[in-house]
This record gives C-alpha cells, structure tokens and sequence, in this order.
C-alpha cells in the first residue's frame, strides 16, 4: 500500500483545486510515458493507479505485466519534479480558462493582496487578478486585506498562466451591485436599460418594469435608500441617478437631463439629435458642472443632445414643412409651445399629443374639453 503517494495527490486536488481524477489521470499518463521509453515495452499497455491502495501496475487487456525490476516509486518522485507538475500547471491554467472565462461580466469578491498605484493585486480565492491602473477609480485607495468587489473584465493567457483582469471603474460593476442589491432585477422583474458612468463621481441608471405594478425606480431604491445606499457605499459614494426608462426617446431624454426640468425636446431622428430646451433657470442645472450631467445624458439616451436656455430657442419650421405625408398613421403633436409655435415632436400612437410631460398635461386638457363639447352637442339634440 503506498498511502503517501495517494496523499500526496490530494494535497495536491486541494491545493490546486484540481479534482483527484484529474490529478490522478495526469500522474498515470506520466508515468505510462516513462514505461514507453524501457526497451520491450509492450505496445497497447497502459498505467493504473489503485486509490484504495496507491499501487501502480503497467496493464495490458486486464493482465498485470509489470516488469519486476520498475521502480514505481523512484519514477513517481522523479516525475514529480519535473514534467508531473508541469503538466499539472497546464491543466490547472485551461481549468481556470474555462472556469472565469464563462464569468466575464460577473462581479465578484477578492481581498486585496498587493496594493501598487501601477497595478494591484487581488485574490480571489483560487487565482489572483490584476487590477491595472486604468482600470481603477480616480481617487480610490486600497489596502492590503481590504475586500473589494470588482467586474471581471477580461482573461489573457500567457506563458506564466492566464491573467485575469478586473476592473472598478467599469459600468458593468454599477450594473452588478444592482443585481445583487435588488432582488427585482436579479429575478429579471425590472431591467437595468442603461447605464452612463464617469467613475467615482457620478452615474445614471435607467431602469424599467418588466412587470404590471412594480415601481422600478422605487425598487431600487428600496426601503428608506437602502439599496442604492448600500451600492453608493461600495463605489465610495459616488452619485447615483435613478430614472425611469422611457420607450419615446423625448421623454427619456427630459428624465435623463434631471434634475433639470425640460421644456421642450425637439427630435431629428434621421440624425438622432435632439434639442433641448430648458427654462432660463435650469441651463445650468441641465448641463452640469463641467457639463457633466449633459454627458451623461447622451451616454444614457445615446442621442446627440443640444441644451438651449428658453429666451434663446430658436425658430422652428412652418407647420406645413413638418408634417407627415399624406395617409400616415403619424401625426405631429398638437401642443402650441410659449413662442407660439407647434411642437415638431410626432404624437404618440393613439393621442394627438407626444410623449412630453407637459404636452401630456395639454392631452388631458384637451380630452376634457372635447367630452364636454360633446357632452353639450347631445343636450343640444
């Protein structure tokens, strides 16, 4: 019985998280390597490893026909310093390939390890990540022992082994704290629609229900901000907006500029430009500082975005020149703006009026008077 051997291998199983088959079937394929190279090896045999027992024997069609005179033993410590272990390493690293390359785009937990302004290490429990620089937040500071959640960016194979690169300032770890804060999106019951991020300062996340009755940015908000508190609180307090995604691309515009409140949206879809007018006192709201809240804007939307003050707007085109060809199922919004012109914007499906909240508000206004125009025609009759 050789229990050291079979000891060996599984302190090698745990260590290396290799599984004791594997392990197992490498040090059988090493060994049977070495037999090859005795002169009158016989062709077709192959080496077992019993692992009740660790007993090796060379086999052929179930016959034990291991030569008298080799040394199991003497090969197996030989082979463990060298190709045994090498050979190890190599299934190790494809295991880890396989294994994070399937959980790109996961956040994980790792301590940090090393802690440099060029490159920080972190282990994750099984394999150490890189954290370059590039990839780290402006301003963040580690320390070793620290936990630290990070985005699995990328796994590069190399020569050493594979390295896998993290990241802290990637939008997709934004979008997997939600998911682990907030048990509706996990559950795919709200849906992350997008996200804008300039790390460490401020983010927006436009979010949207899946599901009649479910307030989306009210469930990621959850009770009393415990939720997004608990996300702001991992990426170091930084500022999170939470808006409500929107299909008519110029009401999710006017939410992604908020705080800001918005006039009017003005669409060019063949351009996806927008332009966006905003009261006198909002300008600088809108844009933000360093025009910070402009950007993050046309990150979300993914529109062009133009912010003009309402005492500047400019002229529109005659009505005539903007509506839809005869026979559309479109028509443009009858809202009268405060120049006096008409809203260039196309009603939405159903109302005579778009999407903008205050056109909206027109809708309803107007709904009310035709009931009661209609109201009166019948007394009439």
């Amino acid at each position: 019985m050789n229990t050291a051997l079979l000891s060996a291998l599984h302190e090698i199983e745990t260590e290396k998280g290799i599984p004791f088959e594997t392990v197992k079937r490498v040090l059988e394929e090493s060994l049977l390597a070495a037999y090859r190279e005795r002169e009158g090896a016989v062709e077709g045999a192959e080496v077992v490893l019993d692992r009740e027992t660790g007993d090796l024997r060379v086999m052929k069609d179930g016959e034990d026909i291991t030569p008298e005179d080799f040394d199991f033993t003497r090969i197996a410590a030989s082979l463990m310093r060298q190709n045994f272990m090498q050979r190890l390493n190599e299934v190790h690293n494809q295991q880890l390939v396989k294994e994070y390359g399937e959980r790109i785009g996961d956040v994980v937990t790792g301590i940090v390890q090393q802690a440099h302004r060029r490159m920080t290490i972190i282990d994750l429990g099984r394999v150490e990540a890189l954290l370059p620089a590039s990839e780290q937040v402006p301003g963040e500071r580690y320390e070793n022992g620290q936990r630290l959640k990070v985005y699995l960016l990328d796994i590069k194979e190399a020569g050493r082994g594979p390295s896998i690169i993290v990241s802290r300032r990637h939008e997709g770890l934004l979008r997997g704290l939600f998911e682990l804060e907030v048990p509706e999106i996990y559950d795919g019951l709200v849906e992350i629609k997008a996200v804008a991020r300039e790390a460490g300062l401020r983010s927006k996340v436009a979010v949207w229900s899946n599901e009649p009755g479910i307030d989306p940015v009210g469930a990621c908000v959850g009770p009393r901000g415990s939720r997004v508190r608990a996300v702001v609180s991992e990426l170091r307090n930084e500022k999170i907006d939470i808006i409500q995604w929107d299909p008519d691309p110029a009401r999710f515009i006017a939410k992604a500029l908020s705080p800001a409140r918005v006039r009017e949206v003005y669409l060019d879809e063949e351009e996806k430009q927008a332009e966006v007018i905003v009261p006198d006192d909002q300008l600088s709201l809108a844009i933000g500082r360093e025009g910070q809240n402009a950007r993050l804007a046309v990150k979300l939307t993914d529109w062009k975005i133009d912010i003009k003050p309402e005492s500047q707007a400019v002229e529109y085109e005659e009505e005539d020149e903007w509506e839809p060809d005869e026979g559309s199922s479109m028509h443009r919004c009858r809202a009268v703006l405060s120049n006096g012109k008409r809203c260039a914007n196309m009603a939405l499906p159903g109302s005579l009026f778009c999407g903008i909240p205050s056109h909206q508000a027109q809708a309803k206004e107007f709904e009310g008077l035709t009931e009661g125009s209609q109201e009166e025609e019948v007394a009439d009759e």
